[in-house]
């Protein structure tokens, strides 16, 4: 099994722990930094995500991936908000998003720039358009896209 199929299987036994809560997933990856594997779950709800919420879930779903048992890495699980500059990944977050600023980073330069920052005009499943603060409409292509977030100031 890979990853993705990984991230497929928790996704299905997290959901229906996140909808008896009145939770919303926003992600799930699994993904290894320096020796370690990572299951990470990213959970909201209006008003946001508080910590008993994290354990309560985190619980929950630590209980099922026992009972599943279809990862065979060790890996620590980890429950969590997806906090300030969260990433748009799925169509709820596009649609979320409309008409707010968000930031753009490119894997490779255009103009001379990697980082992007604009209002989200649109989005299609090939495609992302902002509207920069000096007027200008830029659309990018999602495969030159390394990250798309929500844009926050310090």
């Amino acid at each position: 099994m890979n990853r993705s199929e990984y991230e497929k299987r928790t996704e299905a036994l997290l959901l229906p722990i996140l909808e008896n809560n009145g939770f919303e997933l926003v992600d799930v990856e699994f993904v290894k930094e320096g020796s370690s594997w990572y299951l990470r779950s990213y959970i909201d709800k209006p008003g946001g995500i508080n910590v008993d919420d994290c354990e309560k879930v985190s619980r929950a779903l630590e209980a099922e991936l026992d009972k599943e048992d279809f990862i065979s890495e060790a890996y620590i699980l980890e429950v969590s908000s997806p906090g300030l500059g969260r990433s748009l990944k799925k169509e709820k977050d596009y649609i979320r998003n409309e008409g707010k600023e968000i930031e753009i980073r490119l894997y490779k330069s255009f103009e001379h720039e990697k980082e992007f920052r604009g209002i989200l005009k649109s989005w299609t499943k090939g495609s992302v358009t902002i509207i920069t603060e000096e007027g200008r409409e830029l659309s990018f292509q999602r495969k030159e896209l390394a990250l798309v977030r929500e844009a926050f100031d310090w």
